[in-house]
């Protein structure tokens, strides 16, 4: 019996000695794979420029990023998982900031899974823009012709969305509330789902994510924009046409309450690169992205924190209504 102790207790001085010590064990990061959780679906914008950015992730830090779609709540279902992911890394958000900004407020007390500053921000990626889109043998050719029938017909038109809560959902319930109209909402799991309806007869516009209208079949009538965009040059603004209306969307990467400071480190360093890589700002042109893209972690975290508090006025409007 007394051999059996003093040999485990070896055992275990020998396991101490020999065990990477939390310092150890940051200062090789990444040793393994790394999941980014998307919490929107395959073909969204999100998805889109996420698996972009880990191609460059994954060449710079010498192991493989791998994308992992986790939908629902509006995002909630996904950032959920991140928030209570293991601080260590290897599990990480790709997501627009309403995450944050947006659902959490909505939802508020015990319905909340996280509150707004749960998660910390590594780099901003991306700035997306929404736009009004229809079929191209829609009567609809323009947001006055949009608010003209809304008007004629309250309650009658539909459009579609990538989820209540989203921004293009948002977007369209200010317009609403500017121009004084009525329309009924469909929410879908993602911006693509929308699209097919919209091209099957099924819905009369729909509210989107540019960058989700690439290679489909479709008029753009507006975009929620203070200047015209590089792919639609002829589309005006939904401003220019009257409408005050500029909701803001951008997001990047993000990881758990915790993280160690020189793993944040490591990643919005590499992040910074892969942002600019050619492969990165290809898709990132392609899905309507500005120049102006990409902010580091200090940049990102001012500028969500400013969005939080838009957002919960924009929400209280809502609520109001």
């Amino acid at each position: 019996m007394r051999r059996t102790i003093t040999a485990a207790i070896a055992i275990a001085a020998i396991a101490a000695v020999i065990a990477p010590h939390p310092g150890q064990a940051q200062g090789d990061y990444p040793n393994r794979v790394v999941k980014v959780v998307n919490p929107f679906g395959a073909g969204s914008a999100p998805d889109i420029l996420v698996r972009a950015l880990v191609t460059g992730l994954s060449s710079r830090l010498g192991q493989q990023f791998i994308v992992e779609n986790r939908v629902g709540g509006s995002g909630a279902v996904g950032t959920a998982s991140v928030v209570r992911a293991d601080a260590d890394g290897y599990t990480l958000l790709f997501a627009p900031a309403l995450v944050l900004s947006v659902v959490p407020q909505a939802r508020g007390g015990a319905d909340a899974c996280y509150k707004p500053d749960a998660l910390i921000p590594i780099c901003q990626t991306f700035v997306n823009t929404m736009g009004l889109v229809v079929r191209p043998d829609s009567p609809i050719k323009s947001v006055a012709d949009l608010v003209a029938t809304a008007k004629q017909k309250p309650g009658a038109l539909n459009y579609g969305h990538p989820g209540v809560l989203t921004i293009p959902q948002l977007a369209v319930e200010e317009l609403q509330q500017t121009a004084g109209i009525e329309v009924k909402d469909i929410p879908f799991r993602s911006g693509p789902q929308s699209m097919t309806e919209l091209l099957g007869g099924r819905l009369d516009f729909v509210s989107i994510v540019m960058g989700t209208e690439v290679g489909q079949n479709i008029r753009v009538i507006g975009v929620f924009s203070e200047k015209r965009i590089a792919t639609f040059p002829d589309v005006p603004t939904v401003k220019e046409q009257g409408y005050d209306v500029i909701p803001s969307s951008f997001g990047g990467l993000l990881a758990p309450p915790g993280t160690p400071a020189p793993v944040l480190a490591r990643l919005s360093s590499a992040c910074a690169e892969a942002a600019k890589d050619d492969v990165y700002v290809t898709t990132a042109k392609r899905a309507g992205q500005p120049d102006d893209y990409y902010t580091d972690a200090a940049a990102f975290r001012q500028r969500l924190a400013r969005d939080i508090e838009s957002k919960a006025r924009v929400l209280a409007r809502v609520k109001a209504q």
